[in-house]
């Protein structure tokens, strides 16, 4: 199947639109008239730029308010689109959109309708010209795709169609497996959009809601496994109305709808192999094992830094790298890198943000693998020289221009600490902390960005997103989702923020861009650990006296419990399934944050609860730092 998009879906003036369209991908766009309206040039003009850019233009939309007028306004509305066939012909497109109607002086009735739809039909076709009926959700009488499929079958006539648009039958709630029993070649074209479960006007929703396939809660996969029973094998086009989208960037929402597009057509590929002969076939979504390392780029300033938090949380010094100004630290199965490089991406990204985060591995079943199916989902590919002997690590651009590098155990990739470092013993008699492994990895990014990144993990990688949550800061409100792979391989957390007060707003405004603003380090007992990390000279984040005199109270601990928790300054939180303690050290850079957590049963959570205060404290120590104003 071919893809396309509606000019609506995408910000930008006409021909920035049509070249963002063309760059993604895109087969084909849909011209949303407004869109044209707006634009100076003729519609040959418009015609020509779309198939210089290689795009077919799949349909002209949308003609309102078409079927059952009692007269003059039946007449006028056929002179309307008359003059619209003009249009579409000096476009160069051959379908032209038609939405059931929600004039209030439409008379209903499926024989009047099809009897428009009859005559409309044969003026189109004396033009070599098609017409698609569409049933909107909210029209005032045909909003269902099965009446709008009636009036298409009793208007028996080769021009007229069904136009499919997800959102609408989705919304409804109407039964998708009635998809199944159309004709394909009475279905001109299928439109898709997903959108968040919200309970409001179906209107409004459809008008300010809607986003990518995969990026909301509509049942779009199974719905498209109908259309695809029919053995339809037209354009899937996407028609995006979406606030956020319209003041994004539009190469970035075009890429997002494409890969949305070619992830749901693997996702039906693999539901129903026998009857979709004509969709892509990718490598499946990858499997993670775990984090194999975290990289911090710096200076030798920085470096010697973060190497002395790092000595603090009890790891060593565990390897250097046989040719590049690279530190290998370790405790557990935990591997933290610093790399001072003074060329190359790495002290790009240092000269752009500081010290900080910009690169973390993945443990997947296959590197190579990984690599072909982000490829395949418009993810950008990474590659740098490497020195004799040293061995090449498929990577991929991440957040914020980051990277995300692939380890398997099946290659010589398992062998990357032997190989490209050379062990060092300048730490071996140092101890440990008690830490284990990364529990999870916190991506801060504007709230703008979240649903690209959420489709980019979700649509590579075998994870699923859980429900989104406000974490509240002092400041304002900060969006947070969680991207997990089964069995905690992978647990990250993304983080949006719209206002530069919170902490995640500040951090993006001084780093320059979104990243990864915290990493947490897993124990299997905090408080063993905690006395560890003390006697080593650590000082925890100082929390607030009057949080565990609450916290006690609120989950009815032992009063001795509460004051161990006091007395290391570790936040603690439950649900029904286990308990979660966490411990802060104080934020260093620009707002980087470092956790240690111990989860004890199966925890399902990450401590959103304890948001609040753990940044009211961060926010302090920032303060009593000089780093960040009173507000």
């Amino acid at each position: 199947m071919k893809t396309s998009i509606a000019t609506v879906s995408i910000s930008g003036d006409f021909s920035e639109k049509l070249s963002a369209i063309a760059a993604a991908g895109f087969d084909g766009v849909e011209i949303f008239e407004n869109d044209f309206l707006g634009f100076d040039g003729s519609p040959r003009d418009v015609g020509r730029m779309a198939r210089d850019l290689g795009l077919e233009i799949t349909l002209f939309q949308p003609f309102r308010d078409f079927e059952g007028l009692p007269e003059p306004q039946r007449r006028r509305a056929f002179d309307r689109a008359e003059r619209k066939f003009d249009l579409m012909q000096e476009l160069g497109t051959d379908l032209m959109l038609v939405c059931s109607s929600v004039s209030p002086v439409a008379l209903g009735g499926i024989d009047r309708a099809a009897a428009d739809f009859r005559e409309l039909g044969e003026r189109a076709a004396q033009r070599g010209l098609r017409v698609g009926y569409e049933a909107l959700a909210w029209g005032k009488h045909i909003n269902d795709h099965r009446d709008a499929w009636e009036i298409v079958r009793r208007a028996d006539h080769p021009g007229i169609g069904l136009i499919l648009d997800s959102f609408h039958t989705l919304a409804r709630k109407i039964d998708i497996g009635s998809i199944r029993a159309i004709p394909k070649e009475k279905i001109f074209i299928v439109q898709l959009a997903d959108a968040p479960l919200i309970e409001m006007d179906l209107l409004y929703w459809s008008r300010h809601f809607r986003n990518m396939p995969g990026e909301g809660d509509l049942p779009v996969k199974d719905f498209l496994r109908a259309v695809a029973a029919t053995g339809y094998d037209g354009y899937l086009s996407l028609e995006i109305f979406n606030d956020q989208f319209r003041g994004g960037s539009p190469k970035s929402i075009s890429i997002d709808g494409h890969r949305s597009l070619i992830y749901l057509m693997d996702q039906v590929k693999r539901d129903e192999p026998a009857l979709t002969q004509t969709l892509p076939r990718l490598p499946r979504r990858v499997g993670i094992e775990g984090i194999a390392f975290i990289e911090f780029t710096a200076d030798q300033a920085g470096g010697r830094q973060v190497a002395a938090l790092l000595h603090a949380l009890g790891f060593r010094k565990a390897a250097r790298h046989i040719s590049k100004d690279v530190t290998l630290f370790r405790q557990g199965d935990i591997n933290i890198v610093i790399n001072t490089e003074s060329t190359g991406l790495a002290h790009s990204a240092f000269l752009v943000r500081g010290t900080s985060v910009y690169a973390f591995g993945l443990k997947v079943e296959d590197a190579r693998a990984t690599v072909e199916r982000a490829r395949a989902l418009l993810a950008v590919p990474f590659t740098q020289t490497v020195g004799p002997g040293e061995l090449e690590i498929p990577a991929i651009r991440g957040v914020g221009g980051g990277l995300v590098y692939f380890i398997d155990g099946k290659s010589d990739l398992a062998r990357l600490w032997d190989v490209d470092f050379s062990l060092t013993e300048d730490d071996a008699r140092r101890s440990d902390a008690g830490l284990t492994c990364i529990d999870h990895v916190g991506q801060t990014m504007e709230y703008g960005e979240m649903l690209t990144w959420q489709l980019f993990y979700t649509s590579i990688f075998e994870t699923r997103k859980m429900p989104m949550v406000d974490v509240i800061d002092p400041s304002g409100v900060v969006r947070s989702q969680v991207i997990e792979s089964g069995g905690g391989g992978l647990r990250l957390i993304l983080n949006g923020a719209d206002n530069s007060q919170t902490l995640a707003g500040r951090f993006i405004a001084e780093s320059f861009g979104s990243g990864v603003q915290h990493f947490a380090l897993s124990t299997g007992d905090i408080f063993a650990t905690a006395k560890a990390l003390r006697d080593r000279g650590f000082a925890a984040l100082a929390i607030s006296p009057n949080y565990y005199d609450d916290v006690e109270a609120r989950f009815g601990l032992a009063p001795e419990l509460a004051d161990r928790l006091r007395a290391e300054n570790i936040l603690y939180d439950r649900d029904e399934f286990g308990e979660f303690f966490q411990l802060y050290a104080p934020p260093f850079g620009e707002g980087f944050l470092i956790e240690v957590v111990e989860r004890k049963g199966p925890y399902g959570g990450y401590g959103a609860g304890n948001a609040p205060f753990r940044i009211a404290a961060q926010k302090r120590h920032l303060r009593s730092k000089g780093m960040m104003p009173h507000v």
